[in-house]
Parts: C-alpha cells; structure tokens; sequence
C-alpha cells in the first residue's frame, strides 16, 4: 500500500510538473494521461518567440503579434508550423517580392527566426537583392557541392543578420534573412567547394 501510494506522488508530481491538463484519481489514470502525453510527443511548454528583429523595415524574428503588426496575416498551418504571408515587399529598393515568416507551433507561439523572400514569377528575380548587396559591401561565399541545397551566404561585419539565396532549389528560389548567432563565415569554411569573395 505504501509503494502505490508513493507511486502515485511521484505519478502526480511528474504530471503536475509537466502540466498536464489530465484530471487524476488513481495510478492508472496518471499513467494513461501521461502516455498518451507521451505519444502525441507533447512538451511541457513550448519555447517562447525569440526577440523582436526587423530589417530594412521588414520582421526577422519575433512573435505572432509582431508578424501581424507588419502586416503579415493568411496565416495556414503547415506541418505544426504557421506560415504568414504579405505579397508586394520591398527589399533593399528591389521587388516588389512575396515574404513569409514561418512561426514553430501549429498556434505560432514558438515565434519565428527567419523572413523568406521570392518571386512567384521569376526565379532570377532575388538575383537584384544580391547585386545591390554586392555593391554595398556584403560578402559572399557559396557552399555545397552543385546539388540540391546549395546556398550563397552574405554577411557585413556590421549587420547583425545574415542572407541565404538559394543556388540549387526546388519550387522556388529563396533569400532568406536571418539573425546572426556569431560569425558566419565559419559557415562557408566549414564547407568543401566554397568560394569567398569580398
């Protein structure tokens, strides 16, 4: 009686601790509450959205509330993420561009940490973005090996973000602005055919 009354506080405070919105009055109904918690690969809490970034007046990470407040909005869930969009960006004078921020968690309260641009008509067209960084300043480097994936990456010391075109694609090519955590360009000398150009 001592070991079942024991498992059933260690049962309770593992469940309370994961805040499970299970109701319990025996073991058996904390163990099913909390394996079924189990298979449906629930977290106690999601991650909170990162800190709110905007660039060349557009959002770069932040939460849900930031996206809308930018004008993002037909918000669909894709594969537990929530992807919002805004057509007819402007991005560094170029465009007009379709721009998305794709938020973790079917409800996006994971927030987002990247803006994706394109051109639904023409695939070349992000290619006026990378001359104008170009002529700015930026370096670039191309990773991969000519296959699917491969990516030119643009850095500025003095930017706090990074952009990522796509060279191979499927679909769509992208430019994608990100935050910089550290120096990128061990990104592009970590990869085997790499070329760096100031």
């Amino acid at each position: 009686m001592i070991n079942n009354l024991q498992a059933l506080r260690a049962a309770a405070a593992m469940a309370a601790a994961l805040k499970t919105p299970c109701r319990w009055h025996t073991l058996a109904d904390i163990l099913a509450c909390c394996s079924s918690l189990a298979m449906a690969g629930c977290s106690p809490e999601p991650p909170p959205p990162p800190p709110s970034l905007t660039f060349q007046g557009l959002p770069v990470s932040g939460s849900l509330k930031d996206a809308v407040r930018a004008g993002f909005g037909g918000c669909v869930e894709i594969a537990l993420e929530l992807r919002c969009r805004r057509d007819n960006v402007k991005f560094f004078g170029q465009g007009p561009f379709s721009a998305a921020v794709d938020l973790a968690g079917s409800d996006g309260a994971s927030g987002f940490r990247q803006l994706t641009l394109w051109h639904d008509g023409d695939q070349n067209a992000v290619f006026a973005i990378t001359r104008v960084l170009q002529q700015q300043g930026w370096r670039y480097c191309y990773t991969g090996e000519e296959n699917w994936g491969d990516q030119a990456i643009y850095t500025r010391d003095d930017v706090p973000f990074f952009m990522s075109m796509d060279i191979s694609y499927w679909g769509k090519r992208r430019l994608r602005v990100l935050p910089r955590a550290g120096d990128r360009a061990d990104v592009c000398a970590s990869e085997s055919k790499v070329e760096q150009r100031p």
